[in-house]
């Protein structure tokens, strides 16, 4: 499997002459999503959902399909029939030959005044990927490969580290950095490597590794 980093939140997932992309947001390159056989979505904010992005993927694409929850089906369902699937906590499916487990329900807190959306987190191929979307769920399975929000509004450095050890991945990429400076990420390489427990890799945007 080839795993391709996009811009902050967005992963692309290559096997078999196939391609999955997940959460081809509004802060990833522009054609974050084109050339998908299959798009997940983690959740509605727009770092995550761009429906620009979508439907140039999917008008690009006769034959892409995409799986989100429903906050994100309801906005884009319409206009392609039959290509948008409504998923949930424990639903499982195959999108582009990639098996998936659906993992989590709820955003993370990003203060209490405000209403916490639904959110969630795909299992790849029996744990080889794991993108949690914006929330720091435990899978409660083996995951070689964790997809780590590494800095964000709703999260500190203690809690990723803790996430890591909790999740106990092989090893774990960044995501969710298109707000970390490049003279903050020495303290985020050096903490999480250090304290997390697992191998802490980044890729820059565009950069690839094999799985």
């Amino acid at each position: 499997m080839k795993l391709t980093k996009m811009s902050h939140a967005c992963v692309r997932l290559e096997k078999d002459g196939r391609t999955l992309v997940l959460d081809p947001g509004g802060f990833s390159e522009a054609d974050a999503a084109l050339g998908a056989d299959a798009i997940l979505v983690t959740h509605e904010h727009p770092d995550h959902f761009d429906e620009e992005r979508l439907r140039a993927a999917l008008e690009a694409n006769p034959a892409a399909e995409i799986w989100t929850l429903k906050s994100v089906a309801e906005k884009i369902s319409s206009a392609f029939p039959g290509r948008v699937h409504t998923v949930g906590h424990g639903d499982t499916f195959t999108a582009a030959g990639f098996d998936v487990q659906v993992h989590g329900e709820l955003h993370a807190v990003i203060h209490p005044d405000i209403p916490r959306i639904t959110n969630v987190g795909y299992l790849v191929d029996g744990g080889r990927v794991f993108h949690p979307g914006d929330a720091l769920t435990v899978p409660g399975h083996t995951v070689e490969t964790l997809m780590l929000p590494v800095m964000a509004p709703w999260s500190k450095i203690s809690e990723v580290i803790d996430y890591v050890r909790e999740v106990k991945p092989q090893r774990a990429y960044d995501i969710h950095d298109a707000l970390l400076t490049d003279l903050a990420r020495p303290i985020y390489d050096n903490q999480i490597g250090a304290l997390g427990g697992s191998e802490h890799l980044r890729l820059a945007p565009g950069e690839s590794a094999s799985l």
